[in-house]
């Protein structure tokens, strides 16, 4: 195992602890693991013919472990981006079956859909079965407390390196009409089991686990940027882990996606980018992401938009693109020396590199390579910037906005992000 794979199953391990079961071929665990969560589960995952087998391992691991699994089998996912009917259509089944526990097998949209019908199955009848009320920071929360009420236990089966969904409190749930993603952001929503057998993810088309290194980036470079006081130090080595991770084993994905050291490497670096967004809060990338459901997997569009807030953010993040821009010189993606840069300078040199290295993988370095892209998409992100369900992403920023300042300041940021021209981006020093 490489030094940087090794630092990130230590960090995880300090993390979770034996709380936490990953690695690769550990798949024949999770029988065991589960229980002690009841005799009754609800099983959901996919029913395309590449997770079959993965399936049938399962259902009879469960089965060998006492554990019924209600339906007589699988009860199907949730499509890309987590729409609100495959949350409601999740609950119904909850609410029908009465299972002891719930099961997801999938990627971050499955059991970001199974987060949300967990909570509108418990809480409908005493709140109120609108998923919108639960949008925010602690809301379920206070109404478990206030009712008296609780979740079913979640065991949470990744297959795709991805969003770190088994690990996080956080739920993404898309409205398809409006074309928006909102968050529940909750400690009750944290899966009980959180359960990731690497090799499953050879499992996953290529394009899948590329957009899952870049949410890994992400997440990391995002959380890093906030940082201040007690939590620089541990996200600072979680982003340096990640990049090393992903910048180097990315491109050996492209030549042999059936690599599992690669395809170990990138699931390690998405369980970091899921520690961090534990730590502290994504901010700009994510924000204007969650306006692109329609035209772009997450994280594809975060990847895009990371490069232009990094410029916008250049001079409270220094230190952090220092860090970041030694990953991306040593593998060969910046050729500046950056000891002596500083500001919107320095920043234009580390978000130049990124936007190389997303180049070098086929991954879009401006909105207008997406296809479906249109000026109503950048109405949208400036419309959506301004909720105040969102307003947490505004706040996370390093220099932190408000709605007032979105059109000042998002805008041109989505302007150069369009045209792929870092020299659009206002500066607060402009």
């Amino acid at each position: 195992m490489s030094s940087s794979k090794e630092r990130a199953a230590a960090l995880l391990k300090a993390w979770k602890g034996d709380a936490y079961c990953f690695g690769r071929d550990v798949l024949d665990r999770l029988g065991s693991i589960s229980s002690p969560y009841g005799s009754k589960v609800l099983m959901v995952s996919s029913k395309t013919p590449y997770m079959q087998e993965v399936n049938t391992r399962i259902g009879s691991q469960l089965r060998n472990a006492g554990i019924q699994v209600l339906t007589g089998g699988i009860v199907p996912g949730a499509r890309p981006n987590a729409p609100r009917e495959d949350v409601y259509r999740l609950e119904s089944y909850i609410l029908h079956y009465q299972p002891d526990c719930l099961l997801v097998v999938g990627g971050g949209s499955s059991i970001d859909a199974l987060k949300g019908a967990n909570v509108i199955a418990a809480l409908g009848g005493a709140v109120t079965p609108d998923i919108d009320f639960y949008f925010g920071t602690g809301v379920v929360s206070e109404a478990l407390k206030k009712t008296g009420l609780k979740l079913l236990p979640l065991i949470a089966v990744q297959t795709s390196a991805s969003s770190g969904a088994h690990l996080t409190k956080y739920a993404n749930i898309t409205d398809p009409a409006a074309g928006q993603k909102k968050l529940i952001v909750d400690e009750a929503l944290v899966p009980q089991v959180p359960f990731f057998d690497y090799s499953l993810t050879t499992s996953m088309p290529l394009a899948v686990t590329i957009d899952g290194a870049l949410d890994a980036l992400s997440h990391t470079f995002e959380v890093f940027c906030g940082a201040s006081g007690e939590t620089y130090g541990l996200t600072g080595q979680l982003a340096e882990t990640a990049f090393e991770l992903v910048v180097e084993y990315t491109p050996v994905l492209l030549k042999d996606p059936a690599n599992l050291d690669a395809r170990e490497a990138i699931g390690l670096a998405t369980d970091l980018g899921g520690y961090a967004i534990m730590l502290g809060g994504t901010s700009g990338a994510h924000l204007t992401s969650f306006s692109l459901v329609d035209i772009a997997a997450h994280g594809r569009a975060c990847g895009i938009m990371n490069p232009y807030y990094a410029v916008f953010y250049s001079t409270a993040i220094e230190k952090q693109l220092q860090v970041v821009g030694r990953i991306l010189v040593k593998q060969g993606y910046s050729t500046k020396p950056l000891e002596r840069l500083r500001g919107r300078e320095l920043a234009l040199v580390v978000a130049e590199g990124m936007i190389r290295f997303a180049q070098s993988i086929h991954a879009p370095t401006k909105l207008q390579d997406l296809p479906g892209f249109t000026e109503a998409h950048l109405t949208r992100a400036l419309q959506a910037a301004k909720d105040p369900h969102l307003a947490m992403k505004l706040k996370n920023m390093p220099v932190p906005l408000t709605a007032a300042d979105v059109d000042t300041y998002m805008g041109p940021i989505l302007r150069a992000a369009a045209e792929g021209d870092l020299s659009l981006i206002k500066t607060r020093d402009d």
